[in-house]
């Protein structure tokens, strides 16, 4: 430990890195060339947000706390998980439904390796179909009650190249401020004007649409329909409204909404009693909920059409691997079948939202789905806690700067239909310890 911090309690000396983090930032300028060291291993240092990742790790090490990021899962992760090799009650995996590792699921990929191997080999539009991409993009079409579906091998770049292909420098991208940085680099991409409104404000959004509008060909308007940071839901028949009144196209983003909202899992237009024809693009990923891997679009016909023969993601980059398809098509059969997976999510997400608000902690505006965020103030404690958790065989991750305002850092639960009650109640007290701790 530094000469400057032995001696200090953990509390003293958090508030002393803090303080030392916000006088660098202050002090730096924008960040340029810096000379090479031996070896040349300084010829990246210069690059934006290098300086506060290398502060961020280096205030970790000085308060003996060991990095959150990349640890090992020994074996399947779901509810538990061995990590690090402890068993750890799990709060770090999108397998919201359980359904990660359930044997039909498992069967469904097995045999699509046998019968496709492992590869799509090439891009579907030069190497031809699969029956069971077919297969999973119809069942994706219907449940959004839309006319067609696309699928592609991430949800991040789905988003990417969907907003990059639709959009261009004459349009503009009309989004939550909370949206997922997959959007946000599609606008970028595309050169499109970016317009962001304050998370879940559709007055504003109204306001900014009716400002820009007539200075643009096309406005996309994207918001997500359960936000991954905080949990909460946007108004959707709002939004609906607003995109209708001023000829915008409205595109929802349900990565996390799938299998999640809605009495049979269908979403957010289910969860609100919304006509789901009335959202121009619906866009999703298959990893979370349907416990797979890759992205996909859903909405009119005419439009998954030309996305099918034009959509650089899609036509420049190979296809969905078979078993990844089966996989998740599997999913959404037992999704289907298994309703009362998503009553369980929903019920443990609540009494870990409501116990963590009784004792005192700020969960945000968390509507008690799936995601839960503890905030606390700062990345460091975010980090201190998470690390006390795990000494306590809780595995959740900390959400720091850059990826959310450091005051907005947070610890952010990511709960299961396959937790037990008593899974939620050694996690809250596992919090209270640890926080009593810090």
């Amino acid at each position: 430990m530094s000469g400057a911090l032995r001696g200090l309690t953990a509390a003293a000396r958090l508030r002393l890195i803090e303080r030392l983090a916000q006088r660098r930032a202050g002090q730096e300028g924008p960040a340029g060339a810096e000379p090479l060291g031996e070896g040349g291993k300084r010829r990246f240092a210069g690059l934006s947000g290098m300086r506060d990742f290398d502060l961020f790790r280096a205030a970790l090490h000085d308060l003996g706390v060991d990095s959150p990021f990349f640890r090992l899962h020994e074996g399947r992760a779901g509810a538990r998980s061995v990590v690090d090799g402890k068993d750890c009650l799990n709060f770090s995996t999108y397998d919201y439904l359980g359904l990660n590792g359930d044997p039909r699921i498992a069967a469904a990929a097995k045999a699509a390796v046998d019968r496709y191997g492992v590869s799509a080999g090439a891009s579907r539009l030069v190497s031809g179909e699969r029956p069971v991409h077919r297969a999973l993009e119809a069942a994706l079409a219907e449940w959004h009650g839309a006319e067609d579906a696309l699928v592609l091998v991430s949800g991040h770049a789905t988003n990417v190249t969907l907003i990059g292909h639709l959009t261009g420098p004459q349009d503009a991208v009309l989004h939550d401020a909370a949206i997922h940085n997959s959007c946000v680099e599609g606008a970028r991409l595309a050169g499109a004007r970016r317009v962001a409104f304050p998370h879940n404000d559709w007055a504003a959004a109204g306001r900014e649409l009716a400002a820009i509008r007539a200075q643009h060909r096309h406005v996309l308007v994207v918001i997500e329909g359960h936000y991954s940071m905080d949990g909460d839901c946007p108004d959707l028949a709002r939004f609906v409204e607003i995109a209708r009144r001023h000829d915008a196209w409205l595109m929802v983003d349900e990565a996390h909404s799938l299998g999640v909202l809605g009495g049979s899992g269908r979403g957010i237009a289910e969860a609100q009693g919304v006509d789901p024809r009335a959202v121009d693009i619906w866009m999703g990923t298959l990893s979370k909920a349907l416990c797979a891997a890759g992205g996909y679009v859903a909405g009119p016909r005419e439009l998954v059409s030309w996305l099918r023969h034009t959509l650089p993601g899609f036509v420049y980059s190979v296809g969905l691997a078979p078993p990844l398809a089966a996989a998740a098509l599997a999913a959404l059969e037992a999704l289907r079948a298994e309703p009362w997976r998503i009553e369980r999510l929903n019920a443990n997400a609540r009494a870990l939202r409501d116990g963590l608000a009784a004792r005192g902690f700020d969960v945000g505006a968390s509507a008690g789905h799936a995601i839960v965020p503890l905030l606390t103030g700062s990345s460091l404690k975010a980090a201190r806690l998470s690390d006390a958790l795990f000494r306590r065989g809780v595995n959740v991750q900390p959400i720091v700067y850059p990826a959310v305002p450091d005051r907005s850092a947070r610890l952010r639960f990511f709960v299961s239909a396959a937790h037990a009650p008593q899974d939620i109640a050694a996690a809250l007290e596992a919090v209270s310890a640890a926080a009593r701790e810090d």
